[in-house]
């Protein structure tokens, strides 16, 4: 908890990032409907400090962090993509997204909580020695019944916190534009006499691409679509195809990609769809593991060569050694060629 404070709320920029996100999540949750608007309802909040004497401090710490959890997490994400805290924001996030740790998260939220009262009645310089002493007597038989009756709750509430977390960063990763996006594939599936056709749908997949339909060729698509469906569906050459990539190479074939030129177009698109956003989420990977915390100040040009290599390293592995040397040697001109190239293999090999 301590380092978590630290980096989150240990400067005024971080705490307003986090300031920012919270009012992000508060307005999705306002337009989802999941919480509702009022006079004093969904008060700004943030990570609140914990102090080392005060007990009061590290229940108000747990309690906080359980309520801006999500925008905490969206925050050290940030962080570890490019940051001071990089190092620490990775660290952190590993150990946030644990069971263990959202168990002992809500168990000491609990504990503290029945200590609550307790501690402040302790704190205050006006000690009310009878009443102090009942809080005792409240909190022994409270945390006896937590632990011979209350595991089972306990349990379902982490349980649930957990899978919501699971089910938020889900949100965050699949959000309902890329998932219509990604479902639209199906749309122009000729498997079944292309029975899953949807021409509505299919025009509103299309209007995420405005430079490639201007809104002209939008109302000509229509009617295109239209045509092709009624064409296909008729002709023998498209009955037993497996999936839009042989429907794309029947429509070549049978050269109706000249006369439906949008519809092979949205064809065209949606077969670079799921390629792209592997290739987008394979790319984010490896940066974070090519820019780490050791190489973190390196320019764009040597970062982007270093990850060119290392996604497509599989076809690199196909260069020989010697084809590099004499690149290297091409380069420009050098004393003793033979001990440049002694140098250059080793230096290969150590890379």
């Amino acid at each position: 908890m301590s380092n978590l404070v630290n980096v989150v709320a240990g400067s005024a920029k971080r705490q307003d990032m986090l300031h920012s996100k919270q009012a992000d999540a508060i307005f999705e949750a306002l337009c989802s409907g999941d919480i509702v608007s009022g006079r004093g309802l969904n008060q700004e909040s943030t990570l609140k400090i914990e102090g080392d004497t005060r007990w009061g401090s590290h229940h108000s710490t747990i309690v906080s962090l359980i309520n801006t959890f999500s925008s905490v997490v969206t925050l050290l994400e940030d962080l570890n993509v490019d940051s001071d805290k990089k190092f620490e924001a990775k660290v952190l996030l590993d150990a946030m997204q644990n069971f263990n740790f959202i168990f002992s998260l809500h168990l000491m939220k609990t504990i503290l909580g029945i200590t609550n009262d307790l501690s402040k009645a302790l704190q205050r310089k006006d000690q009310d020695i009878v009443n102090a002493m009942k809080l005792i007597t409240v909190c022994k038989e409270r945390l006896q019944l937590m632990r011979d009756e209350d595991w089972d709750s306990m349990l379902s509430e982490v349980s649930s916190f957990f899978i919501n977390m699971q089910l938020l960063e889900l949100n965050n990763r699949f959000k309902e534009t890329n998932t219509e996006l990604l479902l639209s594939v199906a749309f122009l599936s000729p498997i079944d006499s292309f029975s899953a056709f949807d021409k509505d749908k299919l025009i509103r997949f299309s209007r995420f691409y405005p430079r490639d339909f201007s809104p002209t060729q939008l109302v000509l698509l229509e009617d295109q679509l239209l045509n092709y469906i009624a064409d296909v569906r008729s002709s023998n050459e498209f009955l037993d195809l497996k999936g839009i990539v042989d429907l794309a190479v029947k429509m070549v074939e049978t050269k109706k990609d000249i006369m439906y030129p949008l519809v092979y177009l949205l064809l065209t698109l949606e077969l670079l769809l799921p390629v792209a956003t592997t290739t987008v989420e394979r790319v984010f990977s490896a940066i974070k593991i090519v820019k780490n915390r050791l190489r973190n100040r390196m320019g764009d040009e040597w970062m982007n060569d270093i990850l060119i290599c290392y996604i497509e390293r599989f076809i690199f592995d196909l260069i020989g050694d010697a084809t590099i040397m004499n690149m290297f040697q091409k380069m420009r001109t050098r004393r003793g060629q033979t001990y440049q190239l002694h140098i250059c293999s080793e230096f290969y090999v150590v890379t």
